[in-house]
Order: structure tokens, then sequence, then C-alpha cells
């Protein structure tokens, strides 16, 4: 079984990474969170891999850390998510968001992110609320899942909605926000003003 990956980053995309290593080329399915750590395109690049293995086809996913690897093992023991949900899943929220909504039953936040519905999410906190103690969590001890505001979440919610991954989202919202603080009170301003910044 392949398990990391280092060498020359030949093509990124969002969802897809190829590393040349010894002169062969390792497609990986990647998470959004994995696409915007990787290097421009020639330079090293080094991904943790887990290899999926079916009667016919073998699909690698790549991940920049190890942590998002482990989620992602976690989230395929779970019944109706397969790899490529799981990766979804990766992309539509960064991993210590998603840590910190199982582990708060937060069903709201989990059924945001696409391909997640009630049952699953459901699903998802019931049987991996215990198993994530070995999960570190980078943001500071009682930070809220969101903290943003309503007015942001609804924006956030929104440009999900309309197929941009929640990561993505988050940092035009960030950066409108940055930008214009008034925005926080509008939320067609601040849409919008997102909008902008995502492109």
């Amino acid at each position: 079984m392949i398990a990391f990956l280092r060498g020359r980053l030949l093509v990124k995309t969002p969802n897809r990474a190829i590393i040349e290593c010894g002169g062969v080329g390792y497609d990986a399915n990647i998470s959004v969170a994995t696409f915007t750590t990787l290097p421009i395109e020639g330079a090293e690049a080094r991904l943790h891999i887990y290899t999926h293995v079916r009667e016919d086809q073998i699909a690698l996913f790549g991940f920049a850390e190890p942590n998002e690897k482990r989620l992602f093992e976690k989230l395929l023991t779970i019944s109706g998510i397969g790899p490529k949900l799981a990766i979804t899943v990766l992309s539509g929220i960064d991993t210590d968001r998603l840590v910190t909504a199982i582990r708060g039953g937060d069903h709201a936040t989990l059924t945001r992110i696409p391909g997640i519905g009630k049952k699953t999410a459901e699903r998802v906190v019931l049987e991996l609320k215990d198993k994530l103690d070995d999960m570190a969590i980078a943001t500071p001890a009682g930070a809220a899942v969101s903290t943003l505001g309503p007015v942001a979440d609804d924006a956030l919610s929104a440009m999900v909605n309309l197929g941009y991954a929640r990561p993505i989202a988050q940092r035009a919202i960030e950066t409108a926000l940055a930008k214009q603080p008034e925005a926080a009170a509008d939320f067609e301003v601040l849409f919008r003003a997102a909008m902008a910044a995502v492109r």
C-alpha cells in the first residue's frame, strides 16, 4: 500500500494532484484544504496517502496533514460514506471545525456540508463523537464553531449552496469583512463583497 508520496508536483486542481516520484506520476484525489497548501506546479510536494482498493479500481487520496487523513479514515467507518463523499466533506469544512461540530453534536453545521443530509449527520455524530480524542484541535479553547456572526453565517451558507467549497467561501467572507467591517450587518453588501473576493 502507498502511504506517503514526495516528489515533483506536475498538476494541481482543487480536487486532484499528480506527483511524479521516480519517473512515475501518481494521481491523487485531494480536498480543497490540501489544495490550498500545495506549492506551485513544478515544486516538490508531499502528501500522506490513503490507498483505496476495489475489484475494478485502485484510487489514491492525498492529504497535506496526518490529522486530515485520520479524520478521512474515521469517516469511512460510517455506513453510507465512501471515499468520494469523505473527501467532499473535508472540502466543505476545515478539519478543526468538523471535529468541533461532531464533538458538539452540531447537526446544523454538518448538514450545511454538500452531500451530508440530516440522517448522515446524525450517524456521523453518533458513531464518531467519542472517537475523536486523538484529534488535536488548533482553535483556541472555548472557540465557537463560527465566530463570523449571523449575517456572515447566512452569506457563507448561500455561497456553499451556490457550489463554493466552504473553506474558500469562508476565506472570501473574512476578506470582505476585513475590507468592509460595516458589511457584517448587511447580508446583501457582505454577499456581494465576498463574491467579488472569491473571483
